[in-house]
């Protein structure tokens, strides 16, 4: 067995990261509670303590609500209907294809109507998670938490291990397990694609609209900044819903295994620090009383085109380069989700054939730079935050400047792997296509 690669810093990167990735979120948390959005500074220790207890301390109905709704994407995603699609090979269990049962665009649209039905019956409103957002964030983590101790040790228990790095702590945080699966009601559910297509993504958009109904709520209107916001995480999760077809050939699931570094960020930093500019937008509207005031309606105008454009050139990207990817492999499959973006797919693309087999795309996006997806995430991120420009603030800017730094290692780490693999095929790609993310300048 292959000895794995130490990343992040080895042990040390990996313990700053989950003491980091720990502490964002409910600084965050106290931040829009006690300082509306802006730094927060507790006098003392005694103070902060107080604080977290009474912002963040778990409760019954923050548990249920968590792990109900954990409980039923895994349940919807072992019985509802969606295409089967296979993944790539897997060079660690003798090029195994696994099957993935591809219904999140069901589970998607069920989910929604069930929280309508819950909300306007009065059962369950969607203005609790906003209510309670501290301590389902506390469920989320302890969760997390106790989900990657769980995961770790039964693999290392079973045997389900591959490419580790004899590491203790860092084999933890990056993972053991490539391709965890679990059979619920007779079927083989892929946790680590379930976490990342539909827990992360969907909690997170229950977040977002519950800021916007409890905007609704008090005001009877809902701000242009929190439309756009509402508008982008739509549009942003709504694709990653879609095209669920193509996430078995990404990275995630091909190569990365599922440790603690995904499990958390999947089950409870994704949902809870990204929602972070729709809860400034709330907190900061609620503190004024003051929904219009301030607003640039050009910003927001600007705005709003830049977000489609970025949109577009994002969604439509990514589908040339993994749908390519399907074609070589033959389980590409159409689907008429919607929306279907123009140019998604290239016909008779050109690529370059390499020694290892695993050809590389030079055509359509692909022909002008390497990660034209990468430009296109990073300026939606920004857009984010600059939607929060009613109420200038710092910690808006802080989730551009994370994904950014986060997407530049993503790809150092993607460089990497591919000269390891390609040889001089990934140099004569590489004078090909010599721009990373923006045709003549980088």
């Amino acid at each position: 067995m292959r000895k794995e690669e130490k990343e992040f810093g080895g042990t040390l990167g990996a313990i700053g990261l989950m003491i980091f990735s720990h502490f964002i979120p409910f600084y965050f948390a106290l931040s829009l509670r006690y300082s509306s959005g802006g730094f927060y500074w507790p006098l003392s220790s005694d103070e902060l303590i107080e604080n977290l207890k009474e912002s963040c301390s778990p409760t019954w109905s923050a548990f249920f609500l968590y792990t109900g709704f954990c409980f039923l994407q895994l349940i919807f995603a072992a019985i509802l209907p969606g295409p089967q699609v296979k993944g790539l090979p897997v060079p660690t269990e003798n090029n195994r294809q696994y099957t993935y049962n591809c219904n999140a665009l069901a589970s998607w649209y069920i989910t929604l109507v069930l929280v309508a039905v819950l909300h306007v019956t009065g059962l369950v409103r969607l203005t609790i998670l906003a209510d309670q957002f501290g301590s389902v964030l506390c469920v989320a983590v302890i969760c997390s938490d106790i989900v990657s101790v769980l995961i770790h040790f039964y693999a290392l228990l079973t045997k389900q291990t591959c490419r580790m790095a004899n590491s203790p702590i860092y084999d933890f945080f990056m993972g053991v397990w490539l391709n965890p699966r679990i059979t619920i009601l007779g079927q083989d559910v892929d946790l680590k694609m379930i976490a990342e297509v539909r827990l992360s993504w969907l909690l997170l958009f229950l977040l977002i609209v519950s800021a916007a109904v409890k905007q609704y709520e008090v005001f009877h209107a809902i701000s242009w900044p929190m439309i756009f916001i509402l508008t982008a995480q739509l549009l942003y999760i709504n694709a990653c819903i879609k095209g669920e077809e193509c996430i078995p050939t990404t990275w995630d699931i091909f190569y990365e295994k599922w440790g603690w570094m995904l499990i958390y960020w999947n089950l409870a930093g994704v949902p809870f620090v990204y929602a972070f500019q729709a809860y400034y937008i709330l907190v900061n509207s609620l503190r004024t009383q003051n929904l219009s005031g301030g607003v640039s309606m050009t910003l927001i105008t600007i705005l709003f085109i830049v977000l489609f454009v970025a949109y577009y050139v994002w969604d439509s990207s990514l589908s040339q380069k993994i749908r390519f990817r399907m074609q070589q492999q033959g389980t590409y499959i159409t689907r008429n989700a919607f929306p279907q973006v123009p140019w998604n797919v290239i016909k008779n693309p050109k690529y370059l054939k390499t020694e290892c087999g695993s050809p590389l795309l030079v055509d359509g996006y692909f022909k002008y730079c390497r990660k034209p997806q990468y430009t296109a995430d990073i300026c939606m991120s920004i857009l984010w935050a600059l939607s929060c420009h009613q109420w200038p603030g710092l910690l808006p800017y802080f989730y551009p400047i994370f994904f950014t730094s986060m997407i530049i290692h993503r790809y150092t780490r993607d460089m990497a792997r591919c000269e390891r693999k390609y040889d001089k095929d990934w140099k004569i790609y590489c004078e090909r296509v010599p721009y990373a993310f923006i045709p003549g300048l980088i």
